[in-house]
């Protein structure tokens, strides 16, 4: 539903969601066109870097999605704990988290599949929104239940546990320790319990059981969420994400020997890879914006991040591009094929952007 905010709100929290949203709102075209364009070898390396591995490995498009979990889980910290440090029962905090757990769900099987355009037995029903929506809810209520020794130890549980399960779990026909599409327990187990279609037939990158070590993604934001609330000095503060991130970093590294890094089956190694990396950026982006307070430049991402949610789904009901080439088309159409490509590229930018800062100027955002 719309609502107004008026809550205090973390900036550089605003900031990197948007940031990271800006990607998927179209910004990668940037890159795609200008690898096409001139050829150059930059811009063609970091134009293969917008794009997923087929299996196994590792690109910079492989961090937006877990980094937005870990985004959802810093918040809880100043959202929830406010409220329980206000006497609101842990109870119905619960409650409003499963029931942002169910919205979530429910607007991923409209993204995936319209308004009963199929039958239901052919919908796709695991989503992204699914996932960020059962990730931030388990990592929700480890935080409203239990103490802060037991939420490092649910950490830990999830991603060894996850690992001695793939590892060891006998798929029929294929035994323990495969990890390939046709045959990794993850993927075995949602062919039988996800009703409806997987996304690939037999795998589904959003699948329910590569869903569990995502949680680990949403518990590593609550605990940098935890510091940033913290009384600890805002340079300590980021020294401590910064080194946060290099010991994920480095552990998932060494991990990725024995247990490779892998987005769709979103292994353990590959969950502690991209958290390292989101407490790398976290304390980049709050380093530059809360301690050095270097905000100018923040408005643009602002602008998305504060309706993520919407510029995720947008896309789907509204045709920006068919907008961006009503206005600008003609006189784009007056230059060179090359510049008349990487002008549409921004042209359909702006024209979202320009959406998005209409909701924000009348302070109108989804809230889930």
């Amino acid at each position: 539903m719309s609502t107004k905010s008026t809550s205090e709100r973390l900036l550089s929290l605003d900031a990197l969601r948007g940031f990271d949203m800006f990607w998927i709102a179209g910004g990668e075209k940037i890159f795609h066109v200008l690898a096409k364009v001139t050829g150059w070898g930059s811009a063609v390396w970091i134009a293969q870097q917008f794009d997923h591995p087929d299996w196994h490995g590792f690109k910079i498009y492989d961090l937006i999605f877990p980094l937005f979990i870990f985004l959802a889980g810093v918040s809880t910290p100043y959202s929830i704990g406010s409220r329980l440090a206000k006497g609101v029962s842990k109870n119905e905090l619960a409650k409003k988290s499963i029931k942002r757990a169910v919205i979530l769900i429910l607007l991923g099987i409209v993204v995936n599949n319209g308004i009963f355009h199929e039958p239901i037995g052919e919908w796709r029903i695991a989503s992204v929104l699914g996932r960020i929506g059962l990730a931030g809810m388990f990592a929700q209520l480890i935080y409203i239940y239990f103490n802060p020794k037991a939420q490092w130890t649910w950490f830990g549980g999830i991603l060894i546990g996850y690992w001695l399960f793939m590892a060891f779990f006998p798929v029929p026909g294929c035994g323990a320790g495969m990890l390939t599409m046709d045959c990794n327990p993850a993927s075995y187990l949602d062919t039988l319990i996800l009703p409806g279609v997987l996304y690939k037939g037999i795998h589904d990158p959003e699948g329910l059981l590569s869903t569990i070590p995502a949680i680990a993604n949403a518990l590593a934001g609550v605990f940098a969420g935890v510091l940033l609330k913290s009384a600890l000095a805002q340079k300590d503060k980021v020294i401590q994400l910064a080194a946060a991130g290099i010991i994920c970093v480095s552990v998932a590294l060494l991990w990725d020997v024995i247990f490779p890094i892998n987005k769709n089956i979103w292994t353990s190694s590959f969950a502690l890879y991209t958290i390292g990396w989101s407490f790398l950026l976290l304390a980049l982006f709050y380093g530059i914006i809360d301690v050095l307070k270097y905000r100018r430049w923040t408005f643009f991402f602002i602008v998305i991040g504060m309706n993520s949610i919407v510029v995720y789904m947008i896309g789907d009901f509204i045709n920006f591009q068919y907008t961006a080439d009503a206005i600008f088309g003609g006189i784009l159409s007056l230059f060179p094929e090359g510049f008349e490509l990487f002008g549409k590229v921004i042209a359909f930018l702006a024209v979202k952007w320009a959406f998005m800062y209409l909701l924000y100027k009348n302070k109108l955002f989804l809230k889930v």
